[in-house]
């Protein structure tokens, strides 16, 4: 049985109808092993970072830090670019659980940046040990415009350094009309000790 709406076929014998919906596209992933960052390039080792999709979606999983109690970070670059350093107006919040039992949720006002060009934190406080990690996802919405800002949105949960749960949510844009074609993470203090980032173009 199919689905139709005003005269359409949206689904039919549980298939959807071809130009309907969006597909999401594996790229590519890299495993951290005491790495320095990790970093997507477009054009280089088959990254795709174009205007070949409009949208990206990294996926991160069981991040950690080589350091105790840093932060992971990202930043990008314009093409041609170098340094890591597009100027960035960003926000932040977080809930959290303690094994203790403590507990709260807020601003991150420490985690944000207005009109500026540091690394941005998706997570705060990674602990370094193997059960102590960040997993979660960050979206890149048309990096390849040269007229609009480009905009993220990236969220995870975290074992922190401190043995809590932390929820946080950072959210922003690049000042910039110039297209990105490079991004990285990175850890805020010392390497990448483990984890994978998988990259998925979305159309």
């Amino acid at each position: 049985m199919g689905l139709i709406s005003n005269g359409t076929t949206i689904f039919d014998t549980g298939a959807m109808a071809a130009g309907l919906g969006s597909s999401m596209t594996f790229i590519k992933k890299l495993t951290a092993s005491d790495s320095a960052n990790l970093t997507f390039h477009n054009g280089s080792s088959d990254v795709v970072f174009d205007n070949t999709y409009k949208s990206y979606l990294f996926i991160y999983t069981e991040i950690h830090p080589a350091t105790d109690g840093a932060n992971f970070v990202f930043q990008t670059n314009n093409v041609g670019g170098s340094g890591f350093n597009e100027t960035m107006t960003t926000t932040c919040f977080r809930s959290y659980h303690g094994e203790d039992d403590s507990s709260g949720f807020g601003y991150k006002g420490d985690g944000d940046q207005a009109q500026g060009t540091s690394f941005q934190g998706l997570a705060f406080a990674v602990g370094n040990g193997n059960s102590e990690n960040c997993s979660g996802y960050l979206y890149v919405y048309n990096p390849s415009s040269t007229v609009f800002a480009t905009h993220y949105m990236g969220q995870n949960n975290t074992r922190t350094a401190s043995s809590e749960s932390e929820h946080d949510f950072s959210g922003g844009y690049f000042n910039t009309t110039a297209a990105l074609d490079e991004i990285q993470f990175k850890f805020s203090s010392g390497n990448v000790g483990a984890g994978t980032i998988s990259l998925y173009g979305i159309a």
